[in-house]
């Protein structure tokens, strides 16, 4: 080892580099978190899960991930450790970024057709239900039920949680999701990052080939928050509209699906509200 030092910034855990120099003279650098308690160690075992199976996929749009695990003489501490990437903090291509974005699920295969992620990933600090579902509607209305109670337990009682919680689910969701998987129509199960917005992206310095990171990943509607996360968190228009199109051309839609009424319900019912519980816990 030659060196280490604090890089990036991280909610959640320690962030930093790693250089060494291998027995031929070669140096190399790595990119570590470092975070304690038994959430951070599941933090970490779902982002190296995440991070693996998208590099799988497309080793050239993530950095590539290496370990992750528990420290032998602090056993209350964990990491997580992957390549290291040089990389700007400017806005990708839209073109470029969000061709490889659409090319990630529309080439990705649910391992069993269904939607859900072989372990539990973490937005943030917060657990995803990942537990395996045919029906997409099934799987996003576990996990706006959690988003949900995840709110009641950070802000505390609603009084108009009682009055519209009962018509989102039992009115709003099937009204919207179920006619995707109604009459012949489906949706395929994609991989997707999970928690994309402008700070899990960057631009490579060295091949000026844009990428991802910091993954919490699950098999969901193509749309579940590629978009949805971006649009609200501040990735430009041109990027959500270029994706769009990029996914339309690649026939990615079910007939019938109305991708926009599909956003909107992504959009404003669940990111901005899981944005929330992250800054009150």
């Amino acid at each position: 080892m030659i060196s280490t030092e604090g890089h990036g910034v991280s909610f959640w855990s320690n962030t930093g580099r790693i250089n060494v120099e291998l027995a031929d003279g070669t140096s190399l650098s790595f990119f570590i978190k470092v975070i304690s308690d038994d959430v951070g160690r599941r933090m970490m075992h779902g982002e190296y899960e995440s991070m693996k199976a998208i590099h799988k996929l497309q080793p050239d749009f993530v950095p590539k991930p290496i370990a992750w695990g528990t420290y032998e003489s602090v056993p209350n501490t964990h990491f997580f450790l992957c390549q290291f990437k040089d990389m700007t903090d400017e806005m990708p291509d839209p073109d470029q970024f969000t061709a490889r974005l659409a090319a990630l699920h529309q080439n990705s295969e649910s391992p069993n057709g269904q939607f859900g992620f072989h372990i539990t990933s973490y937005s943030g600090n917060l657990p995803q239900i990942n537990d395996w579902e045919t029906s997409w509607e099934t799987y996003f209305t576990k996990s706006m039920r959690l988003a949900l109670e995840l709110e009641l337990e950070a802000k505390g009682p609603d009084p108009e949680f009682d009055t519209l919680v009962p018509v989102l689910f039992e009115k709003v969701i099937p009204r919207l999701l179920r006619p995707l998987e109604s009459e012949g129509r489906s949706v395929k199960p994609s991989l997707v990052h999970g928690d994309l917005w402008y700070a899990n992206s960057g631009i490579d310095v060295d091949t000026s080939e844009s990428l991802i990171f910091d993954a919490c990943s699950f098999y969901a509607h193509n749309e579940c928050k590629p978009i949805g996360r971006s649009k609200c968190m501040g990735i430009a228009v041109t990027h959500v509209r270029t994706l769009k199109m990029n996914l339309v051309n690649g026939c990615h839609f079910a007939t019938g699906s109305a991708p926009s009424i599909w956003r909107h319900i992504t959009i404003t019912l669940r990111f901005p509200r899981l944005r929330r519980i992250m800054m009150a816990a």
